[in-house]
């Protein structure tokens, strides 16, 4: 069984700071591109950032500058450091990783149960 567990949501002001943590635990042989998404109330869930497992890194327009992702390999981690939050920003953040399980021997999307971030104007 392959599990992702966030942690680091909150409250915080704009301009403000907040760091996203994820870590996948399981029975795991190795992890392709990880990621995290956002959705708010009435939208899509979105692709925030994704990291593959060499560093290249993609991040949507919107959070480009202000947003960084990195991993950790050998925790087999990912982390999003968030700065200058505007209220815009606020949703659900979910942790996403492509993993190959020694369970099934094959490669899929797991994803986190999600931690909210709320930013006040």
């Amino acid at each position: 069984q392959v599990q992702l567990v966030e942690s680091g949501g909150g409250l915080v002001q704009a301009g403000g700071s907040l760091r996203l943590s994820c870590a996948a635990s399981g029975r795991i042989f190795s992890i392709n591109t990880m990621a995290w998404y956002r959705q708010s109330p009435g939208k899509e869930r979105e692709l925030v950032a994704d990291i593959t497992r060499d560093d290249r890194r993609n991040y949507a327009d919107s959070v480009k500058g202000r947003f960084t992702i990195s991993r950790d390999n050998a925790k087999n981690t990912v982390a999003l450091q968030m700065s200058d939050l505007k209220p815009e920003d606020t949703a659900v953040y979910y942790c996403n990783a492509d993993i190959y399980s020694l369970s099934y021997g094959y490669t899929e999307p797991y994803w986190g149960q999600g931690t909210q971030v709320t930013v006040s104007s």
